[in-house]
């Protein structure tokens, strides 16, 4: 009988990957990282092609997760920001090595890529 294998026993950073590179989140955090604390529609603005519906949706994930923290201020009209964490602003080395590999390696990528697809195989 074969033994059943967790993605996280099969690769310990799976759940690190959900969390963090899921399509919006390192958009939002990378921003908040970036230029601090924002409201949400400067957030919105910011990114650019995100609605407002996904930013709400991915800004309470990552608050869930303890990457972002929510500041809400009971003024005229309501002040709600948003800053990224201890816990997200912890992932900046990371996103600087991967920002590192994609200035070495992503041009590298582009021609693979240029170079499969004119051979006549079939895209993935």
């Amino acid at each position: 009988m074969r033994e059943e294998t967790t993605p996280e026993l099969a690769c310990p950073i799976s759940p690190v990957v959900d969390i963090v590179f899921s399509r919006w989140t390192t958009p939002i955090l990378w921003t908040l990282h970036e230029h601090g604390r924002m409201r949400f529609s400067e957030l919105e603005r910011q990114i650019g092609t995100i609605t407002a519906k996904v930013l709400t949706q991915r800004l309470r994930q990552l608050e869930r997760d303890g990457l972002v923290v929510r500041t809400y201020t009971p003024e005229i009209p309501p002040r709600v920001e948003y800053e990224i964490s201890e816990v997200g602003r912890s992932l900046g080395p990371l996103f600087a090595s991967l920002s590192e590999w994609a200035t070495q390696h992503l041009p590298i990528v582009d021609a693979a890529r240029a170079s499969y697809d004119t051979s006549g195989r079939p895209r993935p």
